[in-house]
């Protein structure tokens, strides 16, 4: 059956509960506008990405890992600022008028929200070739936002997580890898890591609770959406410093190790982007806390170089300079 369009947004988002309570949203799904109203002294940091049917998703894609992945990568900026993910708004661009797969969207977007606490408040629904578009809000007080622009001469860089698993997981979708017809497996994944990589790229987890918790003690921040090297660079422009990288330093899964060589995972973790972890700076003193705020998080926190004084990024393996071109997704 196809549905109009107050219909659709009833039967799949309202009556499906994507608009739950939550503290800090005054009106949500219904009216014209929402109204949300944080506490006293809490500031609004807001963040929009639209993903693309054919240039950030396969046709076809699960609708409902589509819908996480959609939410999730929102919320990953949410978590670079260090902010609480409050609620987000909804701009679904439609073909065809398709109850079926707008419900297992609207299920996964569910399951997204639910674990992070970010409740649905409003959109808009229209017509035409596939694309979603959410902005979600945080909250935080504003002179507690993470930002690009503090990294310190000095600082560990570090990163959350593992990288390059996100990157790999598009060979098994068949799509063509902005890193180059020569990054292939080293060996075929079996169905258990198929299944882990998979998961890594539908399915990131946005880092948000580590984010809040050890943001009096890191400097300058950066989600990882477009690869390593793209996105530290960010920092260092902001931030008028340089880094030095140590290549052997980077974090790998057992999976990622299993089914790449290490040239390959080098280029996956420099270059591949879609890992949605944290990249951040930390003075030295302040690691041990930080990492054991991760700890407590069942994450990792690996450094993995240092912030210098003047312009430019090195990166050294065994100790030796070395050259590698960046391959970090361009969206242009």
């Amino acid at each position: 059956m196809s549905y109009s369009e107050f219909e659709l947004i009833r039967r799949c988002f309202v009556d499906e509960g994507l608009g739950f309570d939550r503290d800090g949203v005054v009106l949500g799904i219904g009216d014209d506008a929402a109204i949300v109203q944080p506490p006293n002294g809490m500031a609004i940091a807001l963040s929009l990405d639209t993903l693309v049917e054919g240039v950030h998703f396969l046709k076809h894609a699960p609708a409902r890992l589509l819908a996480r992945r959609a939410l999730a990568v929102n919320l990953s900026d949410i978590a670079a600022m260090g902010a609480e993910p409050l609620c987000f708004t909804l701009g679904l661009t439609l073909p065809e008028s398709d109850d079926g797969w707008v419900a297992e969207f609207a299920a996964g977007l569910l399951e997204s929200a639910r674990q992070f606490n970010c409740p649905l408040i409003g959109g808009d629904t229209t017509r035409g070739p596939l694309a979603i578009t959410i902005q979600v809000h945080g909250m935080g007080r504003a002179e507690s936002f993470l930002r690009r622009s503090s990294a310190r001469a000095g600082d560990l860089v570090c990163v959350t997580g593992t990288l390059g698993d996100a990157a790999t997981a598009l060979l098994l979708l068949g799509c063509e890898s902005h890193l180059g017809p020569q990054f292939a497996f080293t060996s075929r994944p079996n169905k258990t890591q198929e299944q882990a990589l998979l998961a890594r790229y539908y399915t990131p987890e946005p880092r948000t609770d580590f984010a809040q918790q050890a943001r009096e003690q890191i400097n300058a921040c950066i989600d990882l959406s477009d690869g390593l090297l793209g996105d530290l660079a960010h920092i260092l422009e902001a931030s008028c410093v340089s880094a030095q990288l140590d290549l052997e330093a980077l974090p790998y899964s057992k999976t990622l190790m299993a089914v790449l060589c290490a040239e390959q995972r080098e280029r996956a973790a420099l270059g591949g982007g879609d890992d949605y972890e944290l990249c951040f700076t930390v003075a030295p003193e302040s690691l041990a806390g930080v990492q054991d705020i991760a700890r407590a998080l069942a994450l990792a926190v690996t450094p993995i170089g240092v912030i210098a004084e003047g312009s430019g990024l090195t990166l050294s393996r065994a100790g030796e300079a070395i050259e590698l071109a960046s391959n970090a997704y361009r969206h242009f």
